[in-house]
């Protein structure tokens, strides 16, 4: 099966980058290669944004959750299909005044103001960097306990997987692997499941052999009220916060196909979620007492499937993290040439360099997120931990900006830094984290009560929304090649109309 395993994954990593240089053969410049033109139609933007969600912490953290925790492996899917679903009805209006970057969107609603753009873009490509490292945990574990090799060297071959076909495609490469992936991925989990449960002998058998408070619903009965609900609403922050799926409202074709697909993505993604909680729980089941719970998922493809089909299975819990793992490098890099190249330099990058700058900030970008995964081996706690200290601020922001016309940038500023000093206060306090799970919940409360107070009592802002995609647009067009598009009203803009 190794072996096997290793000839399947040189194969399908040839057929993703061939897929990648054919698709992208006509990108022209930076928004071509950054966005993918601005034109992604419903199907692909729908096929890019599941493949990003059934992400590693769906192929390893929830599948390896509910191999400890039983029915607690839906949580996940449920904070991610909620999250999902309120970025199509709260931020998919966004997409009409075409905005590059989230901390761009940010910006605007306070008045473009330069020092809340660069520290959120600080902020998001720290973020992104924090996503890479996750998906690199996730699949160097895999490609380690599978062939045999160092984990740190297995690692060190996904990074590099991934990165030849961002590299080559960009976005347009990104989008369409990305929704091939997510054919294999729903196949393989599907498949994944109905064997798993045939193989501990059905479904009662399954059920059975689980602790008692594990089939309890959500496992709330060994998990905790609170920290039930933290994991979900950890992931549901992480959604709406997360650059990645920003990117593919500003890289729609239309509001209204963000929307639908956003909405399809988010009922296919609830339904999913039990999938990872079966595969687990049906692990547990089998009797095989597993050192590392995140290894449940291909010790199941390892040892209840015919050789054919475990192959697959592998290869779609694979095509989980290389998917999420291109969406982030991307956006991360979108924020480096729109944000943080002018911060440093003073100047945006010209139209004809984008392109070439965009490759070595991938390299670069990639290459920091691996240094960071060689350090770590815990997906589950290195994602809500990286989502409470660097996240729940920027999820409040964008949410108190999206909705609040008096919001200012000195409540965008008390609102980011409240929001990390508690997730950080609260997770050096044994105490705290036994009560909530994750620091998730006190520092969304702080972040948000810190940012509507500070923002009561500063002036309110005296650029007019209008004025501020003007500031924006302006600085945008320096590496754009195209005329900007008409822009809506600031009332409309604001209500979403």
């Amino acid at each position: 099966m190794h072996y096997s395993f290793i000839i399947a994954f040189v194969i399908y990593m040839l057929a993703m980058i061939g897929l990648g240089w054919f698709v992208s053969r006509h990108n022209k410049g930076g928004e071509d290669f950054l966005l993918g033109g601005r034109s992604l139609p419903l199907l692909l933007t729908m096929g890019t944004t599941v493949a990003t969600m059934v992400g590693t912490g769906s192929s390893m953290g929830a599948v390896g959750f509910a191999y400890e925790n039983g029915w607690g492996g839906t949580l996940y899917g449920l904070g991610g299909a909620v999250g999902i679903l309120l970025l199509a009805w709260i931020f998919a209006p966004m997409r009409k005044l075409r905005f590059m970057t989230m901390s761009e969107e940010i910006s605007y609603y306070v008045g473009a103001n330069v020092l809340i753009k660069n520290l959120i873009a600080v902020i998001i490509f720290v973020a992104c960097i924090g996503w890479l490292g996750a998906h690199i945990i996730g699949g160097g574990m895999y490609l380690a306990w599978l062939t045999g090799m160092d984990i740190q060297w297995a690692k060190v071959l996904l990074a590099a997987s991934f990165t030849i076909y961002v590299v080559i495609g960009g976005y347009t490469a990104v989008v369409w692997t990305d929704s091939i992936q997510a054919l294999i991925l729903f196949t393989g989990f599907i498949l994944m499941a109905i064997f798993s449960v045939i193989a501990v002998g059905g479904w009662d058998a399954m059920l059975a052999a689980q602790p008692a408070e594990n089939i309890s619903w959500l496992a709330i009965d060994k998990l905790g009220t609170l920290p039930a609900l933290s994991l979900s609403l950890a992931i549901l922050v992480g959604i709406l916060a997360t650059p990645s799926f920003r990117q593919r409202i500003y890289s729609g074709s239309t509001v209204s196909s963000i929307r639908r697909s956003f909405v399809l993505s988010g009922l296919l993604y609830l339904g999913f979620s039990v999938i990872p909680a079966i595969i687990g729980m049906t692990a547990y089941a089998s009797g095989g007492a597993l050192e590392n719970a995140s290894f449940a998922f291909p010790h199941m493809a390892l040892n209840v499937l015919p050789l054919g089909l475990g192959l697959l299975i592998i290869i779609a819990g694979i095509s989980a993290t290389l998917s999420s793992a291109s969406s982030d490098a991307i956006a991360g890099v979108s924020v480096v040439l729109r944000d943080i190249y002018a911060m440093a330099t003073g100047n945006m990058p010209q139209a004809v360099n984008v392109v070439l700058l965009s490759r070595v900030a991938l390299l670069i970008t990639i290459g920091i997120a691996l240094g960071f995964a060689l350090t770590s081996n815990d997906i589950i706690t290195y994602i809500t931990r990286m989502i409470s200290i660097l996240m729940a601020g920027l999820c409040v922001t964008g949410l108190l900006g999206r909705f609040w016309p008096r919001y200012n940038w000195q409540g965008a500023l008390a609102t980011l830094v409240a929001g990390s000093a508690t997730a950080i206060a609260v997770s050096l306090s044994p105490d705290w984290n036994a009560l909530f799970g994750n620091p998730v919940i006190p520092s969304l409360l702080v972040s948000a009560l810190s940012g509507v107070l500070v923002t009561l009592l500063t002036p309110a802002s005296t650029i007019s929304p209008q004025q501020a995609l003007e500031i924006l647009a302006q600085e945008r067009d320096k590496m754009e090649q195209q005329a900007p598009e008409v822009v809506l009203s600031p009332k409309a803009s604001r209500s979403g109309s």
